[in-house]
């Protein structure tokens, strides 16, 4: 914590651990208030330093300081739910951090819940992604298994939010023909692991009409993996000497992750910028704080704190007009900066559903003094690209140029050109069709979805992220 911020939370933080009481004769007593309440007092002078919207939380005598901090936390943020519907907190900030690297105890799978008849009562899942080295993987399962029961329990639409929440699972397979599901009677035992995430879930190159498609599905910006994506567009670059004409970026799925993370892969698409990256500073986002931090941050001389301009990197693809994204509610934070990022500088096509709109982002936040094990991840700032553009941030997120469902059953792996987002790009690219996908192929039915956002089976794994590397 920055010296002239963390010596006027100590100076409330200190008056917050003692109740000052004055007897009738006068007397001066003294007597210590309950670590709850110690807890909330340093939690509410942090987040009046650091939180985007302090201007509107309570004042701190109207607010019930002796709450579980993890209640507390949630009484004193703006409209929660609503204007703020993405601050956190948790009792571990162990946990929270390793949350953020993409460390989690999961099955690792991604699912759609599907009605399974016209009751809308029973629910069935089809698996949207399978993370590479799971349990899960292990298991056998892939992209387009039906779960019909879990625990030899029928799924319904009052437990399929928790049903998964098990360490160990029995979870029953089916299969979908003539609009109906159908168990098989195979039962996969899976027992959750922790994993680190690897988000590169496809990529791949598609001959396609005359064209060279990269392709590249990625499901969580982390920092670990940043390599790996600059190697990823190295090869597209590099592809049959001249590279890839089009890209299609998948983010149907990503929640967000790493601001450092969403810039490179901005960078490595982003139109060639005649010459002028590394020679002139060319602004790609802009961050805003509160007030106070903004003060700090200016007397510090922090400017990289709030532009970032963009860098070359010798995996940049330089010749793209345009970019496919495929997007859906769970495409968020770091995923939807991509998109705001890109578009002042190149055409970017939207193919899907609406995003989540989330166009804030934070850092995490824990005790220097080790006095308490909690890890906050407020809302710390407001982004917007060079052209001062942040108008995603509603409920209705970014709306898509061409708009598509993934309720087509049963599902095509991920990279599959008769996969139904992936199909669409490609449709738009070039309306030749792909020579070992002829129309004939492609039998899919319409399902109703429970919900339109994939669901993980962790809870971890549906948090929309986009935070900073500045620990405090």
């Amino acid at each position: 914590m920055r010296t002239t911020i963390w010596i006027l939370s100590m100076a409330v933080f200190l008056s917050a651990c003692k109740k000052v009481i004055i007897g009738d004769s006068g007397s001066v007593n003294t007597i210590a208030v309950t670590t709850d309440s110690a807890a909330n007092s340093w939690i509410y002078s942090t987040m009046k330093d650091y939180y985007l919207w302090s201007d509107s939380m309570p004042n701190i005598n109207t607010t019930n300081l002796n709450l579980k901090p993890t209640n507390y936390f949630y009484t004193i943020l703006n409209n929660y739910g609503t204007t703020d519907r993405f601050s956190w907190i948790d009792s571990s900030a162990t946990n929270l951090v390793n949350q953020l690297n993409g460390v989690n105890t999961v099955l690792g799978i991604k699912y759609n819940a599907f009605y399974a008849d016209l009751s809308n009562t029973n629910v069935v899942f089809v698996i949207a992604y399978v993370l590479k080295g799971s349990a899960a993987e292990k298991a056998g399962l892939k992209r387009g298994d039906v779960i019909i029961k879990v625990d030899g329990q029928i799924i319904t639409t009052s437990n399929y939010t928790s049903i998964l929440q098990n360490q160990s699972l029995k979870l029953e397979l089916a299969t979908f023909n003539n609009d109906l599901f159908t168990s098989t009677g195979t039962i996969v035992s899976v027992t959750k692991t922790e994993l680190q995430t690897n988000p590169i879930l496809k990529d791949t190159i598609i001959e396609w009409g005359g064209k060279k498609v990269g392709y590249l599905n990625y499901v969580q910006f982390l920092t670990s993996y940043d390599d790996s994506l600059k190697n990823i567009f190295t090869r597209f670059k590099n592809y049959k000497t001249t590279g890839i004409n089009e890209l299609v970026l998948d983010l149907r799925y990503n929640g967000g992750g790493y601001v450092t993370s969403s810039d490179l892969l901005t960078n490595l698409i982003v139109k060639d910028l005649s010459g002028k990256v590394g020679n002139a500073a060319i602004i790609m986002n802009q961050k805003i704080y509160n007030a106070a931090y903004t003060a700090v941050l200016k007397k510090e001389n922090q400017a990289a704190d709030f532009v970032t301009n963009f860098q070359f990197q010798a995996a940049n693809l330089n010749t793209l007009n345009r970019v496919f994204i495929l997007t859906s509610n769970n495409t968020a934070s770091a995923s939807e900066l991509v998109i705001n990022n890109l578009k002042p500088y190149m055409t970017v096509i939207l193919i899907g559903e609406h995003t989540y709109g989330k166009n804030v982002g934070s850092f995490t936040i824990t005790d220097s003094e080790k006095r308490w094990a909690f890890g906050l991840q407020p809302i710390t700032f407001k982004i917007a690209n060079s052209k001062g553009e942040s108008n995603y941030g509603t409920v209705n997120g970014f709306t898509p140029d061409y708009a598509v469902l993934d309720n087509l059953l049963p599902y095509k792996q991920l990279g599959d050109p008769a996969e139904t987002y992936l199909s669409q790009a490609l449709n738009l690219i070039s309306g030749v069709a792909y020579k070992s996908f002829g129309l004939d192929q492609i039998v899919k039915l319409k399902k109703a979805q429970v919900q339109k956002s994939a669901i993980g089976d962790n809870l971890n794994m549906d948090k929309k992220d986009m935070f900073i590397n500045q620990q405090h």
